[in-house]
């Protein structure tokens, strides 16, 4: 008994001693999310944004150049990188339905790190709102609050007067939409800039918890996975007013590219309904200069704020001793017109609103402060950091992983990358298809100019429930094109109803739809979209 009892234990002792130098030999994941944010970064080429701590990460890590998301809308983008599937697998196309309600055994990416060893917990928004999967992704929960001098922000404004605003346009709604005014009928201001400290707004607060949670993990001394969600700069854009101040208004120019793709689908793009439902935003017809300088002044200053932000969790990371054993990525679930198109919002199938920044830095790649002009794709997140977790990747994931891009940025890489958009123009900005209370507020006339142009150029194709409620723009972004083939999403191989075509080459803000001029290369084209993701894949081995 005795000889067994000592067996055990050296059996047990053997057990804990494999665990450890697995753990050792294993890096922990800081899994940075920003919601809204297209690559207005200057490391991505801007001359306006001002955004060090971003710099400096791309600077110490590898940055790509071509990364797309696989729909342009919260919910099913996040869905997809969460669970390493694309939308067509989840069935998630908009905003208010939860991944578990239609996929309740689908396994996350937090989920499977659990099983491998990892401690996972969160702050902020990494899944979508109501896709916290609280009981399965995480482990542990976050740190709860700072301490009786930093309360947890209420509400997204500071200023009294934005405060009372908004009260008043909920209850207007409430009062004549119940529930159905909480799906954005209703709101404040658009921006807010205040002269408070940085964690007086949700941001800024939720940075401290995740630093908070860091140390807490890192005392645990055992693998951790902390996913620290930004909500900036998603709507609303408010910020201290330190951020505002970086910026001479004067000196932010205007949109590239004001005007709608020259014969491109009349459906391709919306009438910017995210921003009109907020106050003193007209409600029809164009946004004057003054306030578009305005309005990306708030998004350039809620960008800044973030990048701040991102700046003291990087800071804690090394004054952690934790910078040498763990993984840093940061990405943005979908891009932003910011006037692009004469277009304010997400919710395009275009590259301003598919493309997004990704940025990675691990403790032994090779390819230190490079960029890469690798297509990939969020939904290769999860396959990416199994790979560097040396952790096996699920049999259920459809992205690819590109960790051989960490040592050699040049390889060659994927064919395309693929996203998709159900009809922008006749949903509402969540993706859903349109409610009543949309066409009886202002977006009434919105609604009937998008309708009008539609039918016009369509002409007897046109079908109100068709175009409103099975209408698939799907996307194909190669090395030189981007495709957009509209289809009935009930048949996916189906004849397209209208194809666009944008040669990157010499149109990189596709302002012009060639597919009349180029029928060899759209049925080309055509012919790789319908072999699907899997055989855009180019092989590992050179």
């Amino acid at each position: 008994m005795i000889e067994t009892l000592k067996q055990l234990v050296v059996f047990g002792c053997l057990l804990l001693l494999i665990h450890q130098a697995n753990a050792a030999d294993k890096p922990n994941i800081l899994f940075i999310a920003i919601d809204d944010l297209r690559p207005e970064l200057v490391c991505y080429g801007s001359e306006t944004a001002i955004t060090p701590h971003l710099n400096g990460l791309a600077a110490d890590g590898l940055l790509f150049n071509r990364a797309y998301c696989q729909q342009a809308i919260c919910r099913p983008s996040r869905a997809s990188l969460m669970t390493g599937t694309r939308p067509e697998t989840t069935g998630l196309f908009h905003n208010y339905v939860s991944l578990r309600e239609l996929q309740p055994d689908i396994l996350t990416l937090p989920q499977h790190l659990i099983a491998h060893g990892y401690d996972t917990a969160y702050v902020g928004k990494i899944f979508h709102h109501g896709d916290t999967d609280e009981e399965r992704s995480w482990s542990r929960p976050a740190a709860k609050w700072l301490g009786q001098d930093i309360k947890k922000p209420s509400g997204p404004y500071r200023l009294p007067e934005n405060v009372k605003l908004r009260s008043e346009n909920f209850k207007e709604m409430f009062a004549k939409y119940g529930e159905a005014a909480r799906r954005g009928l209703a709101s404040g201001p658009p921006f807010e800039r205040a002269d408070v400290p940085d964690h007086a707004y949700i941001d800024g607060y939720n940075t401290l918890l995740a630093i908070k949670t860091m140390k807490q993990m890192a005392d645990d001394k055992k693998l951790f996975f902390l996913g620290m969600g930004y909500h900036l700069p998603h709507l609303n854009w408010c910020a201290p007013a330190k951020y505002w101040d970086l910026y001479d208004p004067e000196n932010i120019p205007p949109a590239t590219d004001g005007t709608a793709p020259t014969d491109g689908a009349a459906m391709g793009l919306h009438a910017s309904f995210e921003l009109r439902t907020r106050s003193n935003i007209p409600k029809h017809g164009a946004i004057e200069a003054d306030l578009a300088r305005t309005l990306k002044h708030a998004y350039l200053a809620s960008t800044s704020y973030v990048d701040a932000q991102i700046g003291l969790l990087l800071k804690a990371l090394d004054e952690a001793g934790l910078r040498e054993n763990t993984v840093v990525i940061v990405w943005g679930d979908h891009g932003w017109h910011l006037g692009d198109m004469d277009v304010c919002g997400k919710a395009t199938n275009y590259e301003i609103a598919t493309r997004v920044p990704l940025m990675i830095r691990t403790p032994d790649m090779k390819a230190r402060g490079e960029k890469t002009d690798a297509l990939v794709e969020l939904v290769d997140i999860f396959p990416t950091l199994c790979e560097l977790a040396k952790v096996p990747s699920p049999k259920h994931l459809e992205g690819h992983s590109f960790a051989p891009l960490l040592d050699d940025p040049n390889r060659s890489w994927k064919k395309a990358a693929f996203s998709q958009y159900p009809n922008p123009a006749l949903r509402e900005w969540a993706a859903n298809p349109l409610s009543q209370g949309m066409r009886e507020t202002w977006f009434g006339p919105l609604i009937e100019d998008v309708e009008q142009r539609i039918i016009d150029k369509q002409g007897e194709v046109w079908d109100r429930e068709l175009f409103e409620k099975h209408l698939m723009g799907y996307t194909m972004r190669t090395n030189r094109y981007r495709l957009v083939a509209w289809r009935d999403h009930r048949d996916p191989k189906s004849k397209p109803l209208f194809v666009e075509l944008f040669d990157h080459t010499v149109d990189p803000n596709e302002s012009k739809n060639i597919t009349g001029a180029n029928p060899d290369v759209v049925k080309q084209l055509m012919k790789q979209m319908n072999a699907g993701w899997k055989a855009a894949i180019v092989s590992r081995t050179r």
